[in-house]
C-alpha cells in the first residue's frame, strides 16, 4: 500500500503534538506508540494492527471522537487521536462479505459431508488478512475492505436466517483470517448459541494467532468445529508460501499454528471437530516436507483428519501449474504412509479419501 498523502502536517496523539503523513497509523509511529502484528491480549496500551487493508477493524482508536482502523485513515489537519481508550470499550465491527452456502465446506467440515449433494453449511466471510500469500486462493477478501461493515449481532441474524432458509445445522466463519477481531468473532459466536444452542458453529483459520486462552475462550463461546491450516513445517517455506518477509514474526505464526493444533487434540479432542489444512503444490512446498508434516501430526493424533488442498494459479502466482489429480493421490499416499487415517485431498473432481 502506498501512502496517499505526502505532505507533513500537524496533528495531536494522546495530547501529544506530532508532525506525520499519511495515514493515523504514520502518526502513531511517530509518537511511538506501540503497533504490534502478534496480539497481546492483555495490554491496553499497543494496538493490534493484523491486516492493514482496513478489513479486520482490529487496530481502532478514537479519531475525532469517532472510532476507526488506524491503518487506512488518512491524517487530517488537527486530527486529534486517541489510543488510550480501553478495549473492552471498543465496538465489536468487523467487514464481512460472501454471505451464502458452502457446497462441500472447508478444511474444518468433517468429511462424511463433504460428498453430499447440495449445501452443507453456511458461511460468512470475514475481510482482511495477516499473511500476505502471493497464491492468496481469496484475495479480494483477504486484502480488502470492501464488504460490509458489519456488527456481530447483525452477522449472526444473516447467518441464522440463511440456515433456516437451507434447512441446515451448521454455520462457518471464514476469511480472510476469520480471527484477527477477537471481540467480533466471540461476540457472533455467542449470538449464535444464544439463538440456535444446538447449531454447529464452524471456525475456518491459519491459527497463527490462536493463544491457548483465545481457543478457551471460543469453545466456551460456543464454537463446536474448528480447520486449522498448517501451511508448512520449515520457516523458510513458511514465508515463502506466506509472503512473510520477517523471519522472527514468521517462526511465531508458524509455532502458534501448530501449538494450536496439539492444544485443541490435548484438551478439547472429545468436544470439538478438528480438521488440518494443508495447501499443496510442487512450487510451494515439496513432497519431502509434507511426509514430515504428516509424521509430526501423526505424532500428535494419527486419526485426526488432514484434507490436502490443491492450489491453484491465482492473484500473483499465475505461473503455477495446479496439480493433477494423480500428483494429489500421490501427496495422499504419501500422508497414509506416516500412519495418519484420515487423509482428503481436494481436486478438481472433487475430495478423494479417507
Amino acid at each position: 500500500m502506498q501512502e496517499s498523502q505526502k505532505e507533513k502536517i500537524k496533528v495531536y496523539a494522546n495530547n501529544k503534538e506530532i508532525i506525520a503523513s499519511g495515514t493515523v497509523k504514520n502518526a502513531l509511529i511517530a509518537s511511538n506508540i506501540k503497533l504490534s502484528k502478534f496480539p497481546d491480549f492483555k495490554s491496553e496500551e499497543e494496538i493490534f494492527m493484523p491486516c492493514e487493508c482496513g478489513g479486520c477493524w482490529a487496530c481502532l482508536a478514537l479519531v475525532n471522537g469517532h472510532f476507526t482502523p488506524v491503518c487506512i485513515t488518512p491524517l487530517k489537519e488537527g486530527m486529534e487521536i486517541d489510543t488510550r481508550t480501553r478495549r473492552n470499550e471498543y465496538p465489536a465491527l468487523r467487514v464481512v462479505s460472501g454471505f451464502g452456502v458452502h457446497t462441500v465446506g472447508g478444511v474444518g467440515t468433517p468429511y462424511s459431508l463433504k460428498n453430499m449433494k447440495g449445501p452443507v453449511e453456511v458461511v460468512g466471510f470475514t475481510h482482511g488478512c495477516n499473511l500476505r500469500c502471493p497464491q492468496c486462493q481469496n484475495f479480494p477478501i483477504a486484502l480488502t475492505s470492501g464488504g460490509h461493515l458489519t456488527e456481530a449481532y447483525e452477522a449472526s441474524q444473516i447467518l441464522l436466517g440463511l440456515k433456516e432458509l437451507h434447512e441446515l445445522d451448521r454455520i462457518t466463519i471464514s476469511g480472510g483470517e476469520s480471527t484477527l477481531n477477537r471481540k467480533w468473532l466471540i461476540e457472533l459466536i455467542k449470538a449464535i448459541k444464544n439463538q440456535d444452542e444446538h447449531v454447529k458453529i464452524h471456525v475456518d483459520t491459519n491459527g497463527t494467532i490462536l493463544t491457548p486462552d483465545y481457543i478457551d475462550e471460543l469453545v466456551e463461546s460456543g464454537m463446536t468445529d474448528i480447520g486449522i491450516d498448517l501451511k508448512s513445517l520449515d520457516v523458510s517455506t513458511y514465508m515463502n508460501i506466506t509472503g512473510l518477509g520477517d523471519d522472527k514474526l514468521a517462526q511465531k505464526f508458524l509455532e502458534t499454528s501448530w501449538n494450536a493444533v496439539k492444544y485443541i487434540i490435548d484438551n478439547y479432542s472429545s468436544d470439538i471437530f478438528l480438521g488440518i489444512g494443508i495447501p499443496y503444490n510442487k512450487a510451494i512446498i515439496s513432497k519431502k516436507e509434507v511426509k514430515k508434516m504428516g509424521e509430526k501430526i501423526f505424532k500428535i493424533k494419527s486419526d485426526v483428519q488432514v484434507c490436502v488442498l490443491d492450489y491453484r494459479p491465482e492473484f500473483r502466482r499465475k505461473d503455477l501449474i495446479k496439480p493433477s489429480i494423480s500428483e494429489m493421490m500421490d501427496v495422499k499416499k504419501l500422508l497414509n504412509s506416516t500412519g495418519l487415517e484420515t487423509v482428503i485431498v481436494q481436486t478438481s473432481s472433487g475430495h478423494f479419501g479417507p
